[in-house]
């Protein structure tokens, strides 16, 4: 299955693509990044942190799951918005089963224009802290700028194969930087 009919499968609650998806697919990513973040005991268990992604990414009719935009792959975006979630968290991850309430709560237009803001300032001031910048605008460039994975290998002039790389080490990189920045800040 490719991106698009993952991100479909999911909208429609399609329980065999789910369980494929977050008990397989994703599990290896999800895995390194709990094992990663969790530090001076805090231990999240695995069928948590996929209850709560999963929560997250579908909350309000899938609008944070519909944000996706197919320019970088589904994986690369989920690892963002994980390590996003994981890191914001200062306990462990608890999950009320008996609750009926909404998880998140649709926020006011002004509201979300502010957190988009505040997200793009986050983002881009960790951008600046890393250490390799050619790598700090190809994240730049993909999200927040907008451009395609093509529009930027043509930009760079380098092939696709080359471009995949170059993120694959910049994110390894930015989440690097964002642990980092978590610990000095306490974030």
């Amino acid at each position: 299955m490719n991106d698009r009919q993952i991100v479909e499968a999911l909208l429609r609650h399609d329980a065999f693509v789910t369980r494929l998806f977050f008990y397989r697919n994703l599990r290896p990513l999800l895995v390194s990044l709990i094992q990663r973040l969790g530090r001076d005991g805090q231990r999240w268990e695995y069928d948590e942190v996929v209850s709560e992604l999963y929560a997250l990414l579908l909350a309000d009719d899938g609008r944070r799951l519909r944000t996706f935009t197919f320019s970088c792959s589904l994986y690369q975006w989920l690892k963002i918005v994980a390590l996003h979630h994981l890191t914001a968290k200062t306990d462990t991850i608890v999950i009320d089963s008996v609750s009926k309430e909404p998880l998140y709560e649709r926020a006011a237009e002004e509201e979300t224009v502010e957190a988009d803001s505040s997200a793009r300032d986050d983002v881009e001031r960790l951008l600046q802290q890393m250490p390799n910048q050619r790598y700090a605008t190809v994240l730049r460039r993909l999200t927040l700028d907008g451009y395609t994975n093509e529009e930027l290998a043509r930009e760079m002039d380098i092939n696709i194969a080359n471009l995949y790389n170059i993120k694959r080490r910049a994110m390894a990189q930015l989440s690097e930087v964002a642990l980092k920045d978590k610990q000095q800040y306490g974030h």
